[in-house]
């Protein structure tokens, strides 16, 4: 009786570890496979977004559109716009560039067909030109035509750092926010990253600020990485069980001939 309850609790325990083997097996394949599907789509939309920055520029979604903006569809388009700026309600946003730390300047700029206002992010300029009194470049008046990257608003703030409308401390391009807090209505709930400006015939050594098309478009892609990260696991659990397996089959056949011998001593 005592031998039967042992192997009984053998046979099960053998039972739980291959139940525990199986399941370990499936759910690290499929994360694996989950994570090959995940590239797929990674590589999928990189390809969009690379054929929507160079392709040539379209006019910007116009109120009818703003409903359907998405970030599937429209992040990174390349736009232009045409209209004229409300220098006097520029925000500044905290930005860190290739250029330093800095401030990202956005600008309203008023469509003269419709009134409709969409925040233009002229570019960076460093702390010493964050007055636009100490900015070398000048000023666009009067109708101006931008060209730039569509970019979705960035709600509430950044990294551990929130949004302080009151304290007009802002570190993310939070359109409707920014839009409240300087006055604006009818408001495009997006904005644009505006390229990089030509530089004038008289050009000297001295940057210009703001200075546009500084948007990085970057797409971490590890999906590989943690595809092979899961089979892995995967493979290692079938090996596992192919050594545990095999170790209670030598185990069993050194067992037989110890079995035989007892029953004929007795």
């Amino acid at each position: 009786m005592a031998q039967q309850a042992v192997r009984r609790r053998s046979t099960a325990a053998r039972v739980a570890l291959a139940v525990c083997a199986v399941l370990a097996f499936a759910g690290f394949f499929a994360l694996g496979t989950w994570q090959v599907e995940r590239r797929a789509w990674k590589l999928d939309l990189i390809a969009r977004v690379d054929q929507r920055v160079h392709a040539p520029a379209a006019t910007a979604p116009g109120r009818t559109e703003w409903p359907t903006v998405n970030a599937a569809n429209d992040e990174y388009r390349h736009v232009r716009l045409a209209g004229t700026f409300l220098h006097d309600k520029e925000t500044l946003v905290q930005a860190s560039t290739r250029l330093g730390a800095g401030f990202w300047v956005l600008t309203p700029l008023r469509n003269s067909a419709d009134g409709t206002v969409v925040l233009v992010n002229r570019g960076f300029v460093p702390p010493e030109a964050q007055k636009r009194a100490a900015r070398t470049a000048t000023e666009p008046q009067g109708e101006t035509t931008v060209a730039g990257l569509l970019r979705l608003t960035e709600p509430k703030g950044g990294f551990l750092r929130k949004n302080d409308p009151a304290g007009d401390r802002w570190f993310s391009r939070d359109v409707q926010a920014i839009a409240a807090a300087r006055g604006l209505a009818d408001v495009a709930p997006y904005f644009v990253d505006a390229e990089a400006a030509p530089p004038p015939a008289n050009a000297t050594d001295t940057p210009a600020w703001p200075a546009g098309g500084l948007t990085v478009i970057s797409f971490p892609n590890s999906h590989l990485v943690y595809a092979l990260t899961w089979y892995g696991l995967a493979l290692m659990v079938l090996i596992a069980a192919w050594f545990v397996r095999r170790s209670e089959n030598a185990a069993h056949a050194d067992a037989r001939p110890a079995d035989q011998d007892a029953r004929r001593d007795g």
